[in-house]
């Protein structure tokens, strides 16, 4: 469990989780809230095992939203059947009920990501080319990095997928090569670049870091 960063309201309302678990099999879960903040949410009654850092979809009520998993409860542990989210898009509105404003450092990132290339939350165009497919598929980042990203996509491609991107960062269009690593169906996919030209890598990063500043 990571420490938490910001005040979270207890409340128990029903939701439903949906993606990919550990093993790549689908699972939808009727399930509740334990407590939510206006960055995450702790859910109960969990039965699903998806792995850290997966990009999962909660419903509740008519509204949808992409959750990063942040923690699993293991079986056997005081924490089983519970799971720690990271909602994707804080900026929207997603729950019916008032939250508890957020500390003064909560919108900090913690810098000290478990990732080789921490991702920052970004919505930019992208056309992405299967192999073999000159036509594009036209859609968005949720989130990206120097090594990856993930991109929606109802209907997602599967798992293993060589495909070729365009990104629009600011001005300008990035090139790069990937392989799709995790699929959600009804959100979308999340890749790992390959392949990627040392100007473009250099725009990237330059972006990349120019977010850092503004956010911290």
């Amino acid at each position: 469990m990571g420490k938490r960063r910001e005040p979270r309201k207890e409340i128990r309302v029903p939701v439903r989780i949906f993606g990919t678990d550990s093993s790549g099999r689908v699972f939808s879960e009727k399930v509740f809230t334990v407590n939510v903040s206006q960055q995450g949410v702790e859910l109960g009654g969990v039965q699903a095992q998806p792995k850290v850092d997966e990009i999962v979809g909660v419903t509740y009520g008519s509204t949808k939203a992409h959750f990063r998993v942040k923690w699993v409860g293991q079986h056997g542990s005081e924490h089983e059947g519970k799971m720690g989210l990271l909602n994707l898009s804080p900026g929207k509105s997603f729950w019916d009920f008032p939250l508890p404003p957020p500390d003064i450092d909560a919108s900090v990132r913690d810098t000290k990501d478990r990732r080789t290339s921490p991702r920052m939350k970004c919505a930019s165009s992208a056309e992405v080319y299967p192999s073999g497919q000159t036509a594009p598929i036209r859609t968005r980042t949720v989130d990206l990095s120097l090594g990856g990203s993930f991109l929606e996509m109802p209907n997602p491609l599967p798992k293993g997928a060589r495909i070729k991107i365009a990104l629009w960062i600011k001005d300008f269009k990035l090139w790069v090569h990937a392989e799709v690593v995790t699929s959600t169906p009804g959100f979308g996919i999340g890749v790992k670049f390959t392949e990627i030209t040392e100007p473009d890598r250099n725009q990237l990063k330059q972006f990349l870091e120019s977010m850092v500043r503004i956010r911290t």
